[in-house]
């Protein structure tokens, strides 16, 4: 996998492919990216990318491959519904070349709450997996989502894909978390840009992000986040950032 290198230094890296129409027309708005960045971070999984497609397989399938061999995992949301335009399971199977019918794992599932009479053409468009695919429970309507190789696929109603990340999590390899740390000091981000872009070029295995704000209470101010994945790395990153901090406080007075 290409990211064999980076798993191995304790990086994992990962991507979320948003599926879904309404989504782009802003009729629908995400509420599953930042509960999957949240969950992966707390994993030692780094987001590195989001991507949004519509309904249209030729650009679900494009962004898979794309997607696919270029992260550790790759999250999908939306798509695995009952109606014509649920169509994520196909284009799934399309990207690896695989066929895909109706599986008796997922009906077994889904006669947890639906009676045979129920299970309709329409409901088991829910039960197609692609050939090879593990399913993923899915404790609250029952029909599943599926992970094959590094795709993980999983409903677009944030109630049922945070039950599916739950129940998929213990499968994935995690890497060494991320430690952060934040610091702020009462001035505008452009007040340190160039010394804390020194602090930074001093530290180059850190990560370190600027963020203003502005309160009534308090005026202009910004908040400086140190990331790290080594303690040591951070406290010494850290303790730059108070001496800039230190500095600057000394000049304003």
């Amino acid at each position: 996998m290409a990211t064999d290198a980076a798993m191995a230094s304790g990086e994992v890296h990962a991507a979320i492919l948003v599926i879904g129409d309404e989504i782009l027309s802003g009729r629908t708005k995400d509420r599953n990216i930042g509960h999957i960045c949240e969950v992966l971070t707390a994993m030692g999984i780094d987001v590195r990318e989001v991507r949004v497609v519509p309904d249209l397989e030729d650009e679900i399938v494009g962004a898979l491959n794309a997607l696919r061999g270029r992260y550790a995992y790759v999250f999908t949301t939306g798509g695995i519904g009952p109606t014509h335009d649920d169509i994520t399971a196909d284009s799934v199977a399309r990207a690896f070349g695989v066929p895909i019918d109706v599986d008796e794992r997922a009906v077994a599932m889904m006669r947890q709450r639906y009676a045979d009479v129920e299970l309709t053409p329409a409901r088991l468009r829910m039960a197609r997996i692609p050939a090879g695919a593990e399913l993923i429970d899915n404790t609250v309507s029952f029909a599943p989502g599926f992970m094959l190789d590094n795709v993980i696929v999983m409903a677009g109603v944030p109630k049922i894909m945070q039950a599916m990340l739950d129940a998929v999590a213990p499968r994935l390899r995690g890497g060494t978390p991320m430690l952060s740390q934040t610091r702020q000091l009462g001035c505008k981000e452009g007040d340190i840009a160039e010394a804390l872009a020194a602090v930074q070029e001093e530290h180059g295995e850190t990560l370190i992000g600027s963020y203003p704000g502005y309160s009534e209470e308090r005026g202009y101010f910004t908040s400086i986040v140190v990331r790290a994945r080594q303690p040591d790395r951070l406290d010494a990153a850290v303790a730059d950032v108070e001496r800039l901090i230190a500095r600057h406080a000394e000049r304003s007075s």
